[in-house]
């Protein structure tokens, strides 16, 4: 019998909440196998399944009512720090984003489905001033699906279950460890690739005076606004080609004539412009630097912007 069928067979319900509400805090401990699990034990009658599903449900409100208190409070700072402490610079808060702005707080029914998206989901619900019952609504009938579909998977493969973690007991401490070790590696991999890169490009960043100097000059640099289209509508750095994702062969064309090509984004350490950099250096683009301080320092300066 492994751990964590031990887990929630001894602590019952109180080990599931706990899990539930340490993910949706943001800690990188999976519930959905847990639910799974424990829709197994349920399904044998260890455990009652409408208590299972009302108290997992309990502690996803629980936690998704703090981000969404933290979005509403701390907005735009929230938002910079989660972007700061994510494998995934700021596309994914650039994807939640964009889904809100499709969706609205229907988004919330498939956020906790998409990995890292949850917390994301709950901050910007704050941060956009949904109303509480309106996030309350749509968030709790969002986590209602997610432990629901993992509570019938459970139950509807209960033998199966049983026959996978009597397996994974036959392999022992030192081969889930392995395991462990494997996902941490890749984890870390991820982050000193993004951390050593990031290295590189911050001796070369421009500062926004400098910006604001080349561009009285007569043979000004290509300036790359690589935000999303709803941040760049809200205004740019005049002259700023506009590119929304992947750059096209125009785009990249144009970036390979001039002499210079200066990327800003909105994000702490210049991590989209970072992303943009790297490809451009890939296509042979010579001299790309990112702008210290993004589109905020440049608007904090003074510098003018200008917008659709």
């Amino acid at each position: 019998m492994t751990l964590l069928l031990q887990w929630i067979e001894h602590y019952g319900l109180a080990a599931v909440f706990l899990n539930v509400l340490l993910e949706q805090a943001g800690l990188p401990l999976p519930a959905y196998p847990t639910l799974v699990v424990a829709g197994s034990v349920a399904d044998a009658g260890r455990l009652s399944t409408p208590l299972l599903v009302l108290v997992s449900v309990a502690a996803a409100l629980t936690a998704d009512l703090g981000w969404y208190y933290a979005g509403r409070r701390h907005g735009q700072k929230l938002m910079a720090l989660l972007c700061r402490i994510s494998l995934s610079p700021d596309s994914c808060i650039r994807q939640t984003r964009n889904l809100f702005n499709r969706w609205g707080p229907h988004a919330l029914l498939a956020a906790k489905f998409i990995p890292g998206f949850a917390s994301l989901a709950a901050a910007l619900a704050g941060k956009s001033g949904i109303r509480l019952p309106v996030f309350l609504l749509f968030d709790g009938i969002g986590s209602l699906l997610w432990v629901g579909s993992a509570v019938l998977l459970g139950a509807g493969f209960s033998s199966d279950i049983a026959w996978l973690l009597h397996t994974l007991e036959q392999v022992g401490t030192g081969g889930l460890l392995l395991i462990v070790v494997v996902l941490a590696s890749y984890g870390l991999a991820r982050w000193w690739r993004r951390r050593r890169f990031a290295r590189s490009l911050r001796a070369q960043r421009i500062t926004v005076e400098e910006l604001h100097g080349l561009l009285q000059q007569q043979e000004q640099p290509l300036v790359i606004d690589v935000r999303a289209p709803e941040l760049q509508r809200e205004g740019r750095i005049p002259g700023a080609l506009l590119v929304a994702g992947k750059l096209s062969r125009g785009e990249a064309a144009a970036a390979q004539l001039a002499r210079e090509v200066i990327v800003y984004c909105a994000c702490p350490d210049e991590a989209s412009a970072a992303q943009v950099a790297r490809m451009l250096m890939k296509t042979g683009v010579g001299r790309v630097r990112p702008l210290l301080g993004g589109i905020d320092a440049w608007r904090q300066a003074g510098y003018p912007v200008e917008a659709d």
